[in-house]
């Protein structure tokens, strides 16, 4: 029987990058804005987009389980980042977004967070970083993962 060899196993790489990129990510959020990962993804997902949309929307857009992001969007709503809307549509259900508070902390963070982003891939040249982003979209197309806003807003049940 062929031995795992942990650090050439594609899957496990990828989530120690994950990991890491994560966390030196979260230096930018946490200390200065009090801000854990889960409420960060929250804040992300809302602030990328233009409408409003349910926490099931984030958890799947995310791949974070449902009760972290539920945890989440109650931490954000006591500090009111995040507000809870009414869905035109069905008025059973809620919507989030951000509240004003909440979107002036998104505008801030985004160029502190592009500049991490281009700190970490620093080590890549131009077209490495090219071809990185590529080759990420290739894998995340045979995983059938939605890979822009737009085909996010166009899916159903996204």
């Amino acid at each position: 029987m062929p031995k795992l060899d942990l650090f050439r196993f594609v899957p496990f790489r990828l989530n120690r990058l994950a990991a890491e990129v994560s966390l030196a990510l979260s230096s930018e959020y946490q200390a200065r804005y009090g801000l854990d990962i889960p409420e960060w993804r929250v804040l992300a997902t809302l602030g990328f987009g233009k409408d409003a949309c349910s926490a099931q929307y984030i958890s799947h857009c995310t791949r974070t389980h449902k009760s972290t992001i539920s945890r989440a969007v109650t931490a954000l709503m006591k500090r009111r980042l995040v507000e809870r809307v009414e869905n035109q549509d069905d008025r059973r259900e809620f919507r989030l977004r951000l509240t004003r508070k909440g979107k002036t902390l998104y505008e801030e963070l985004i160029p502190r967070l592009l500049r991490k982003e281009k700190g970490i891939l620093a080590c890549l040249s131009a077209r490495e970083q090219q071809d990185f982003a590529r080759l990420l979209g290739k894998i995340e197309q045979s995983l059938d993962l939605v890979q822009t806003g737009q085909e996010a807003a166009a899916k159903e049940g996204y």
